[in-house]
């Protein structure tokens, strides 16, 4: 079955990224003080939103190929390259922890006017071309520890893609309940109101740099 979606081309990546941002923006996750208070573990919206996420697209993908929608078999998934993996792992955490941002964040940021999401967007674009122009001599690291062709959770433990997702599901449920009394004791997760009352705040201490504010965080 084809949809109209199903273009492996502009369109379909447009609506989704659309809709990816939408919902980074609606979650507020626009603001780096959002993401690095997951890292505090004083508000846990960015767990809550990822494994939502991830529990939700990944019954959708089961009903999916059940109901021969789109099948599983015709996903393409990467091979895994364990010190690629473990290197690039640790510099977007690090990235995220410092920043406040991840790419996707990022980019939801520099469309909301975030002076430092458009610093961050900046970063990321260099970085990204200092790794292709490096790549010849990286290649090797890169490529090597090269795990199975293909593997999935369900290949690598052995049991079926309906007790991953069941697994997934309740980590999601053990880390809400824990994530709400952490952020209890902390005060309570930041509000959208919060954030707006900060980048207000902000944008009356600093002057505007081409129609951005100057603070961290702030907006046009």
């Amino acid at each position: 079955m084809s949809l109209p979606a199903f273009d492996n081309g502009v369109a379909s990546g447009l609506l989704a990224g659309i809709l990816f941002g939408y919902v980074l923006e609606s979650a507020g996750f626009a603001s780096a003080r959002k993401l690095t208070a997951q890292f505090r573990l004083t508000d846990w919206s960015v767990f809550k939103v990822m494994i939502t996420a991830i529990v939700v697209a990944g019954g959708a993908l089961a009903i999916a190929d059940a109901t021969g929608v789109m099948k599983l078999a015709d996903i393409f998934i990467p091979t895994n390259y364990f010190w690629a993996m473990l290197i690039g792992g640790a510099c977007v955490g690090a990235g995220m922890a410092i920043g406040g941002y991840c790419p996707g964040t990022s980019a939801a940021a520099l469309a909301s006017g975030r002076l430092d999401g458009v610093v961050f967007m900046g970063g990321m674009v260099i970085g990204t071309g200092a790794f292709a122009g490096l790549f010849d001599i990286l290649k090797p690291l890169y490529l090597a520890a090269a795990g199975p062709e293909a593997q999935t959770l369900p290949d690598l433990f052995g049991v079926s893609s309906a007790a991953i997702l069941v697994a997934i599901a309740l980590v999601g449920v053990a880390g809400f309940y824990l994530g709400s009394r952490l952020e209890k004791a902390s005060g309570g997760a930041l509000s959208a109101q919060m954030l707006d009352d900060d980048a207000t705040r902000d944008e009356g201490k600093s002057p505007a740099i081409g129609g951005l504010n100057a603070n961290q965080g702030s907006s046009v």
